[in-house]
């Protein structure tokens, strides 16, 4: 019986380049500027939002990031990526609670627990593409759900984990405002390694794997062994966001395995900007402000509002809201030939 990751992909030769790629056309004093500008605006954050916001939007857009690097960069729409993310935030309250370590390596310990985690179910799900590779991290990550909600003597069940700690070497991190800054070395660590595993030859052969794996397959590269690799790192980064989740709201629930988790993610990637990687960041900003600012005002129903806009940026910007942008920034930085 032949495997569906053995039919071979349609080749698309017109495909536009991603967003990174547009971004890399650009003057080096363009690049080194947007950078300097997404550092000020992460400096920022906290003193222009609430505290526990800007929290929140660190998490989910490392969550998203990881996520990216999944389906943008491998073809891969995983909608079970909540298991790592909740695995690593109850490894890491547990870790937190009865050692009593500092947080970041509390949070270090969940991201490994959830990339071991990654490694079994990955190996099977790879053999599959498409919406059946989506299916089967669905289901592995409903029986995680399930486990975690009948081993009461460790997760707590509905209870979950209360009073997770933030150690760090006796510094006082109970007010959100400092906790941010504490935590925000963290996710700018987990982004830079995205960013190198992108820019890397391993990210172009996934690249390459996701626009037609026969022809990568026959010019002798191992695709399982790539995608798996893809898939480890990806519940890894995810782990990172879902342990500084933990942490910052030092309380862990059954939510952050619920497969709506898994389904939040992809639409905050899907907002930014489908492998455009920094399109995460924004989206996750914009869905979880707008999450925040609608809770506040008594609405209460806020999936109708947030699923409404999902449905417009799908409709009017196709590349999502950064990939948008390098759209216009490809036609001010056209391809240099010859």
């Amino acid at each position: 019986m032949t495997s569906t990751v053995d039919t071979a992909a349609e080749p698309r030769p017109g495909r536009a380049p991603s967003g990174l790629i547009a971004v890399g056309r650009a003057p080096g004093w363009v690049r080194y500027a947007l950078l300097a500008v997404g550092l000020v605006v992460a400096l920022w954050l906290p003193n222009g939002l609430y505290p526990a916001v800007a929290v929140d939007i660190l998490c989910w857009a490392l969550f998203a990031v990881a996520v990216d690097l999944l389906l943008g960069f491998t073809g891969l729409m995983s909608f079970g990526h909540a298991a790592y993310w909740g695995t690593s935030a109850y490894v890491t309250g547990l870790v937190a609670i009865n050692a009593g370590v500092p947080f970041p390596v509390a949070v270090l310990a969940g991201a490994v627990a959830a990339a071991v985690l990654a490694v079994p179910i990955g190996y099977l799900a790879v053999k599959r593409t498409g919406i059946y590779f989506a299916m089967v991290t669905l289901a592995f990550a409903q029986m995680v759900y399930f486990v975690a909600n009948e081993w009461r003597s460790v997760t707590r069940g509905e209870n979950g984990l209360q009073g997770v700690p933030r150690e760090l070497f006796g510094l006082d991190l109970t007010d959100e405002y400092y906790f941010y800054y504490a935590a925000l070395p963290i996710v700018l660590a987990g982004l830079a390694a995205a960013w190198r595993i992108v820019h890397s030859p391993f990210g172009r052969v996934l690249v390459g794997i996701r626009d037609n794996p026969a022809r990568a397959r026959a010019l002798g590269y191992p695709v399982h062994r790539y995608k798996l690799t893809a898939f480890v790192l990806s519940a890894f980064l995810a782990g990172l966001g879902g342990g500084l989740f933990a942490i910052g709201h030092r309380f862990v629930s059954l939510d952050t395995l619920h497969w709506t988790t898994s389904g939040k993610a992809v639409i905050v990637v899907v907002l930014g900007g489908i492998g455009t990687l920094w399109g995460g960041l924004l989206g996750a900003a914009v869905l979880v402000r707008l999450e925040d600012w609608l809770s506040f005002s008594g609405f209460e129903a806020v999936g109708l509002v947030t699923g409404g806009i999902f449905v417009l940026v799908v409709l009017l910007f196709r590349r999502g809201l950064w990939g948008s942008v390098a759209a216009l920034a490809r036609r001010r930085w056209p391809t240099r030939r010859g």
